[in-house]
């Protein structure tokens, strides 16, 4: 089952998060292409695939690329994005995709969602032996003092909902045999917005976007005047947001 924050804030907010948040840095993906030997000939699903913010990226590597997305309105964004793209409705923990069918599945800001144990052994069911999982997740850069602030504006609404940042989603591979241990690499990546982009990266969170009407303009409004008052922001038609974006991989394990 989709978590409640995710299935009714990301239906929400399918175009703000296509709008506001950020693709994913070449370096990185350059880095997946190389380790799981994405090229033609392969196929990648997308796992929680979203607006199709990485899965427009793998497609560049020539693989063929089948996304799986719970959320029907993220999914219609993707497929009018991506046309030629196999899109499926599906979650993590109940994958529509016949076993050992794939050779790579990729999961983009959304791992820590899942039912880290029961998604895996679901991953390892569609992967062929040897086949390789990645995650990747952006972060905003809460070193830079105004991003910093954003994230304190945001952060008191999330309640129960999960976070990459708090790292449990690792615990499962901690217990699995399924996957050899997970390999990490970082890169920074700057995503450049106009104001009204950066109010609809704030949109995009599902927990912000899952809050009543008054709440979430109350929300919005904190972040304009975070905006019009800041020295690094203030004035700006363009505003660099930095991240940092994790990479990991591992390969399964067993026959």
């Amino acid at each position: 089952m989709v978590h409640r924050s995710a299935l009714r804030g990301f239906a929400r907010a399918s175009d703000a998060y296509e709008l506001g948040r950020p693709g994913y840095p070449p370096k990185a993906v350059a880095r997946l292409a190389r380790e799981l030997r994405l090229r033609p000939g392969r196929v990648v699903l997308d796992l929680a695939a979203g607006t199709g913010k990485l899965t427009a990226l793998l497609v560049g590597t020539g693989a063929e690329v089948v996304a799986v997305e719970p959320v029907a309105e993220m999914r219609a964004v993707l497929e009018r994005g991506l046309p030629s793209v196999r899109a499926l409705a599906g979650a993590a923990e109940e994958i529509p995709l016949d076993a050992r069918s794939v050779d790579v599945v990729t999961v983009g800001q959304a791992f820590h969602w899942f039912r880290g144990e029961q998604a895996l052994a679901e991953i390892h069911r569609v992967l062929r032996p040897g086949g390789g999982l990645a995650l990747v997740w952006n972060a905003r850069d809460e070193n830079v003092r105004w991003v910093a602030r954003l994230s304190e504006i945001i952060e008191p609404h999330r309640g129960d909902v999960p976070a990459h940042r708090k790292g449990a989603w690792r615990k499962a591979f901690e217990r699995t045999q399924l996957f050899s241990p997970l390999r990490h690499a970082e890169t920074r990546h700057v995503h450049r917005l106009t104001p009204d982009g950066v109010v609809a990266r704030v949109s995009s969170v599902s927990f912000i976007a899952a809050l009543l009407p008054t709440e979430r303009e109350g929300v919005l409004a904190e972040v304009r005047q975070l905006l019009a008052t800041d020295p690094a922001t203030r004035g700006r038609e363009a505003i660099d947001l930095q991240y940092r974006t994790d990479v990991y991989w591992a390969t399964s394990l067993g026959a």
